[in-house]
């Protein structure tokens, strides 16, 4: 079954900040990527390059996910800057968690293969709740 972690949105550039001060409160490992690092590097404006595009803080009971708030289809407000990801397993599973929590929902971002080698895709179900699903798939999947 997918693990389930939840992916929160910071404003302002703070990703960061924040991720490293919960780090200092709750341990574990802390990776951030930032945009300039990245496959999307070369498609955000120079003002962003230095801004988290995937941050994770991996401890033995939880996976936090955090990034700046970069998406400016779904602009940041208290509230709407926390999400639920969906680390699945294999391709059915992944196509089958996004139709059946879409039913009746937005889907943000269709499921497509992306440039770190897995396949992603948002939406937001009936309940106005975001969900993002990932498979990291293997060589040769």
């Amino acid at each position: 079954m997918a693990s389930l972690s939840p992916h929160i949105a910071f404003p302002n550039g703070t990703c960061r900040e924040a991720l490293s001060f919960y780090h200092s409160c709750l341990g574990g490992e802390l990776n951030l990527m930032r945009v300039g690092d990245s496959g999307m590097a070369e498609h955000m404006p120079a003002e962003a390059q230095d801004q988290i595009m995937h941050g994770t803080l991996t401890t033995d009971s939880f996976v936090l996910m955090a990034c700046d708030a970069l998406d400016t289809r779904r602009p940041f407000a208290p509230g709407n800057n926390i999400a639920m990801c969906l680390d699945c397993r294999s391709d059915e599973e992944i196509n089958t968690l996004f139709a059946k929590l879409g039913e009746g929902g937005t889907v943000v971002d269709p499921l497509a293969d992306m440039f770190w080698g897995g396949k992603f895709g948002t939406l937001i179900d009936r309940f106005g709740t975001e969900w993002l699903f990932n498979f990291g798939k293997t060589a040769g999947e």
